[in-house]
């Protein structure tokens, strides 16, 4: 059975660094596209990074060149550092995963274009992990 774990949420200041890991296990195969989504309170959620399963990534316009996903086959993870993190980062992160092809292109529209999906819009999520800064 698929299963997506998030780890590595907590609490950092303004300006500060977390790394949180998405850890994937129970895929056969690696053409899946996996993207981190984030969820202010009572929003929905907003894609943040994406990679496909060629490990094309793209990212918001909001966290270019703060935030860099990084994958690693052998382990099944994929890792987003966030650095120079500002307050409006915090909230609950979920990594999603999805292996059909044109839900694997919308999910990630949601980065590119800064749009959001619903928790049941895509095959595989994981139960999320906080992430909160402060000043």
């Amino acid at each position: 059975q698929e299963k997506l774990v998030e780890f590595g949420g907590g609490s950092v200041q303004a300006g500060g660094s977390l790394r949180l890991s998405c850890t994937a296990s129970g895929y056969t195969g690696s053409n899946y596209c996996i993207v981190w989504f984030r969820q202010f309170s009572g929003e929905a959620r907003e894609g943040v990074a994406s990679i496909s399963g060629d490990d094309n990534t793209n990212y918001a316009d909001s966290v270019k060149g703060r935030f860099t996903l990084s994958k690693d086959h052998a382990k099944n993870t994929l890792d987003l550092q966030m650095n120079n993190l500002k307050l409006e980062a915090t909230g609950m992160y979920y990594c999603a995963a999805e292996s059909r092809f044109p839900e694997c292109i919308r999910m990630q529209t949601t980065v590119i274009v800064g749009a959001s999906a619903s928790a049941t819009e895509f095959q595989f999520w994981g139960q999320g992990t906080q992430v909160t800064v402060s000043s």
